[in-house]
């Protein structure tokens, strides 16, 4: 069923979306101050393209994205976009759950809303 949805959520508008966040990472990793975005920005992307029976989970091992440098990474992301990005997907998100057959992608829709407001640190793991 997973599989379905995926495909249905990749024609009807997944792969613009994981387009988009694939391009935003490229143009933050150009930039040298924007690398650790760029990886967040990958990570979602290719969670855009295909997010059902996946789900965003806290890291639980030590590196550049977790402890204090990760909520400081957070914060920047969160004051500079994430909270606009996140808007974006409880809009549609709620828009998508106003009809029957629209409620599991809305319900996905809200899933990237929150990794779109702190994607450092997280990763994807299959459900």
């Amino acid at each position: 069923m997973n599989f379905i949805l995926n495909v249905l959520w990749f024609v009807l508008g997944g792969f613009i979306a994981g387009t988009l966040w694939m391009l935003a990472g490229a143009l933050l990793f150009l930039t040298i101050v924007g690398a650790p975005w760029a990886f967040a920005a990958f990570r979602i992307g290719r969670f855009s393209y295909a997010p059902f029976g996946r789900q965003a989970v806290a890291r639980t091992r030590s590196d550049l994205g977790t402890g204090c440098m990760g909520l400081l990474l957070n914060l920047v992301w969160f004051l500079l976009g994430g909270w606009y990005l996140a808007i974006q997907h409880i809009t549609f998100g709620l828009g998508l759950c106003l009809t029957i057959i629209g409620i599991p992608f809305g319900l996905q829709h809200l899933k990237l809303a929150v990794i779109s407001l702190a994607p450092v640190g997280t990763e994807i793991v299959r459900t």
